[in-house]
């Protein structure tokens, strides 16, 4: 249908029943067929040239009186054109397109091209005024004799594209008119008004110039440019005459005088071009000769539009063309929306970091290697301060590939927006122990120090707990080893159930510790502080019919479990989340989209940073000090290679592992730049273990955070990291730090070399690595 559509009053191929009787090619039919197209076309003639009152003959009058009827504007909009979408750096992602169009001004055309389509197309172009009088009797004379030829000028041709290049864009095809199937004589007199009417408005160059953009060359190519770039791998600007010709030569029926597929039909064509041009002046016979003699060779470059083509970063790429989709300020429908970013000619400047991404996809590729058993790893990275996406990577590939884990679904992002909107992502994984650190946070919120020695010993929590929480929601689950089917709080070993300060738990990762800490604070503090950084639900919340109630619902942490991470969260939002402790405090909200323009440079809406008080500045600088301590000499010292304050720059982190050791992660940050570095299984409902396994050769007895996701982390934030500033932290407040009733004689705000309480020894592995077992007892 585009091909037809596009051929602009060409008539290819058409095959047609008629009546012997009036059949031109019998001399009978040749005489009436003259006589009328005659009659009719001279009728026209009079009305184009003339005025109504100069024309005598009730006859000739009406179809004048009709003619001057007709509507003789003519809205000429910009023609669909590709819509780009370009990385942070202004290098190109991806192009998406209806049409492949790149629009180019006339003088970045080859001269040849301009006087080979004239040539072929309509050789009196610079002295008819729209419409050609003398070409409408050639054609009247041809048919008389029984053959076809047409008689549209590039103006006329101009117009019959822009018409239905707007009902295309309006959903409108099946309205499109097309000479020889559809078209009637009121339709063709309305494109010769039309024409007129264009000219008188625009120059020859301008209307040249706008047919050279609009035409049609292959179902891959609209518009020169776009034909150059298929055919011969070059610019409309650097055609030479030979190329030139040979376009020229396709537009007449772009199948048949396709050069890849008909060369020899195509040379015949473009030889036919060159003769014309000869003939008119335009070229010299030496060029002609040469030209001829040239051989039809074509050097194709294949354009690959959509995400699944992109350059770099397709699933960061699907993830900017949903958030397009899903704002209305694009179009009222959704269809409405596509159409506008397929044929609008946008161009959507974006947040990524193509060397971030380029070292983030090195990352995950190279965790899992060839993957047979389909585990998952992803890094995605935020900017504390923006919100900007810098990179998002995970070890899949959107088309399908041998060898390769297939998957066109994004690992790092909701299933649905805040509206319910799709964002086609997986919806996050059970964060484990990176959920600690917001427990910790409100330890610091209410006046608490970090040093503060708390029993961990201490296992069972039943379901008469004596929990604070002022929030309305009841708590919900316990751990009661007495009570059939639960069992009491378990770490990762049996060497921590001991006493130990809040900062050694965090550090090590107990989930004792854990516990013990909230039971000393309002739950619904905890809920404050998750809820600000914005930490929710990865997956919408239904009802029984399967309708969502909730887009994006709470992690309610008056739900235990929770405290340890049992709810399904995205990596981006986990990232966000953290990239406040990096901020002072303040959450910003993610942003892909920095800017939007269309084709005429107008600005549309995008993205900009959203930010908000989520913490004080003071509970901020407590928890950085804390994850530095998890990287010096805790959980994430094991991370291979080493990356820590102490050994590299300052860069604060906290390892995780759910239950199952299926969903590992390391989330952290420096002043510049926040990482979510996860690995596990990515599958159906999650529920393989990650315990046993062989990973890219390596057999791993159980998967805690460090082992995986940590080399990722470190790889990836050693190489990146210093390019967004590695600032040191700002030391937290001495009364968050030092033990109750410590009386410093020299203040200081250096970490302690040791931070074990009493006489205990330093932990020599990660005590509890988030391996959440609380999860089973109703939590």
């Amino acid at each position: 249908m585009k091909e037809r559509l596009a051929l602009a009053g060409k008539v290819v191929n058409m095959v047609t029943r008629r009546n012997p009787l009036f059949d031109t090619a019998t001399t009978l039919g040749k005489i009436l067929g003259f006589l009328g197209v005659s009659a009719i076309c001279g009728v026209l003639v009079a009305g184009l040239l003339v005025p109504a009152a100069a024309v005598s003959g009730s006859a000739a009058s009406g179809t004048i009186q009709f003619f001057d009827t007709l509507p003789a504007e003519l809205q000429v909009n910009p023609p669909s054109q590709a819509t780009t979408i370009l990385a942070a750096d202004g290098s190109q992602i991806a192009s998406i397109y209806s049409e492949n169009r790149t629009r180019v001004s006339l003088d970045q055309m080859s001269p040849f091209i301009k006087d080979a389509i004239v040539s072929v197309e309509d050789s009196r172009f610079y002295e008819h005024g729209g419409v050609d009088a003398t070409g409408i009797m050639r054609a009247i004379v041809s048919t008389a004799r029984g053959k076809q030829q047409g008689a549209s000028t590039i103006t006329q041709q101009y117009v019959n594209n822009v018409i239905n290049e707007s009902l295309v864009s309006q959903n409108k095809a099946s309205d499109v008119k097309l000479n020889g199937v559809n078209k009637g004589v009121g339709d063709k007199l309305r494109e010769m008004k039309l024409a007129i009417a264009l000219e008188k408005k625009f120059s020859k160059q301008q209307i040249l110039e706008g047919y050279l953009n609009i035409v049609f060359f292959n179902k891959d190519a609209y518009g020169i440019e776009a034909a150059s770039r298929l055919f011969f791998s070059t610019t409309a600007k650097d055609l030479t005459l030979p190329q030139a010709a040979l376009l020229a030569g396709v537009v007449n029926s772009p199948s048949y005088y396709d050069p890849v597929v008909n060369p020899d039909h195509a040379k015949q064509r473009r030889d036919l071009v060159l003769g014309l041009m000869l003939d008119q002046g335009k070229i010299k016979k030496a060029d002609y000769d040469a030209a001829v003699a040239t051989p039809v060779t074509t050097k194709v470059t294949q354009p690959r539009q959509g995400c699944a083509y992109a350059a770099t970063a397709p699933y960061f790429c699907d993830y900017v063309l949903h958030l397009l989709l899903n704002n209305p300020a694009y179009g009222g429908t959704p269809d409405e929306r596509a159409n506008r970013i397929s044929r609008g000619g946008l161009t959507i400047q974006t947040t990524l970091d193509p060397k971030a991404q380029a070292v983030a996809q090195a990352q995950v590729d190279a965790t899992t290697g060839d993957n047979p058993d389909k585990w998952g790893a992803t890094i995605v990275s935020v900017q504390p301060g923006s919100g900007k996406i810098v990179s998002m990577a995970q070890n899949t590939v959107w088309l399908p590939a041998p060898g390769k884990f297939n998957q066109t679904q994004n690992f790092n992002v909701d299933v649905v927006d805040s509206k319910g909107n799709d964002l086609n992502g997986l919806g996050g994984f059970q964060p484990g122990s990176t959920m600690k650190p917001f427990t910790f946070a409100e330890w610091l919120n209410e006046g608490k120090s970090m040093n503060t020695t708390i029993n961990a010993a201490v296992r069972k929590y039943p379901q008469n707990f004596p929990w604070r929480n002022t929030c309305p929601t009841p708590e919900s689950g316990f751990y009661d080893a007495n009570v059939p089917q639960s069992y009491d709080l378990q770490n990762s070993d049996e060497t921590h159930y001991r006493s130990m300060t809040v900062l050694y738990g965090l550090m090590n990762s107990i989930n004792t510790a854990t516990f013990a800490s909230a039971s000393q604070l309002d739950l619904c503090g905890i809920q404050k502080i998750v809820d600000a950084v914005g930490i929710h639900g990865g997956n919408p919340a239904r009802d029984q019919s399967g309708a969502v109630t909730d887009p994006n619902p709470k992690v309610p942490m008056t739900t235990l479990g929770n405290l340890i991470g049992s709810t399904q969260t995205a990596p981006l939002t986990m990232a966000t989340a953290m990239a406040t402790f990096s901020n002072n405090g303040k959450y910003c909200e993610a942003i892909a989209i920095t800017s939007v323009t269309d084709q005429t440079g107008a600005k549309l809406p995008a993205q900009s940073p959203n930010c908000k008080d989520a913490v004080s500045p003071e509970v901020a600088h407590g928890v950085a000090y804390a994850m530095q301590e998890v990287l010096n000499q805790g959980s994430g010292s094991l991370i291979q290679p080493r990356i820590s304050t102490k050994t590299n720059f300052p860069i604060a982190a906290k390892t995780g592992t759910n239950d199952s050791n299926g969903s590992t992660w390391v989330v952290g940050y420096t002043s510049g730049l926040a990482t979510a570095s996860w690995f596990g299984d990515p599958l159906g409902g999650q529920t393989r273990f990650g315990r046993n396994i062989t990973v890219n050769g390596k057999f791993y007895p159980n998967v805690d955070g460090y082992m995986i996701a940590g080399p990722q982390f470190s790889n990836y934030m050693a190489q990146i990291a210093p390019a967004y500033g590695t600032n040191p932290f700002p030391a937290p407040p001495s009364n968050l730090v030092d033990p109750p009733g410590y009386r410093p004689s020299t203040p200081s705000n250096n970490p302690p070399s040791n931070n074990n309480p009493g006489n205990n020894p330093p932990s020599t592995q990660p005590g509890g690595n988030g391996n959440d077992n609380g999860k089973k007892n109703n939590g």
